[in-house]
């Protein structure tokens, strides 16, 4: 325990060192909406799912070059989704690090700032229930997001963006490993791509 304090130490020290004194960094609370679009390499789930709508909280961290207008933002985030496979939602902890870039346009930079931005987002599941008889969620989804938004007064940022689910979202359950039902269903494989649009305030 020590030596991860030491190192959390050392990497902050680094980072403070690298930041230059202009650059501009803010704090916020965030919350959107999100649905949920799964992908099958099956037609055999297809026809059974629609999209899903659930919702998102959280705290967001904002840094940005202000000449470049380069910088990454890092959002710890409670997600409520709706199961594809069964009606129950599901609680994650997500957390999504982006790679942002504002747009300074003259003139009207202050009042508004438009924004692109993309970088992988870290789900992981909290509550451990299984989906159905067959299948269980994974405990961790990986998405890649990409992304735009505007940025109003410097403070209120409105983003849209959709994700790409780079890891499979559902395995079979452990009693259903090495039977004939298994061999089936274990050849079936989805993904979980999301559209999310939020609203953050920075202070």
């Amino acid at each position: 325990m020590k030596s991860i304090k030491r190192i959390v130490a050392v990497v902050i020290a680094c980072v403070a060192i690298a930041v230059p004194a202009s650059a501009q960094f803010a704090f916020g609370v965030k919350a959107g909406i999100n649905v949920e679009d799964m992908s099958f390499d099956k037609n055999i789930l297809e026809d059974a799912y629609d999209n899903h709508t659930g919702w998102t909280v959280g705290v967001m961290a904002d840094f940005t070059l202000p000449v470049l207008g380069l910088g990454v933002d890092a959002s710890l985030m409670y997600a409520n989704r709706k199961s594809a496979l069964a009606d129950k939602n599901l609680s994650f902890i997500d957390i999504p690090i982006n790679l942002k870039w504002k747009i300074n346009i003259p003139v009207v930079a202050k009042i508004v700032k438009p924004y692109i931005f993309t970088g992988p987002s870290f789900a992981f599941l909290a509550n451990k229930d299984a989906i159905v008889d067959a299948w269980e969620h994974q405990t961790v989804d990986v998405d890649w997001n990409l992304g735009i938004g505007v940025e109003l007064f410097s403070h209120l940022q409105i983003g849209a963006s959709y994700g790409w689910g780079l890891t499979n979202t559902f395995k079979l359950a452990d009693k259903y490993a090495g039977t004939e039902i298994g061999a089936g269903l274990s050849e079936i494989e989805g993904k979980s791509n999301c559209w999310t649009i939020t609203a953050a305030y920075l202070f």
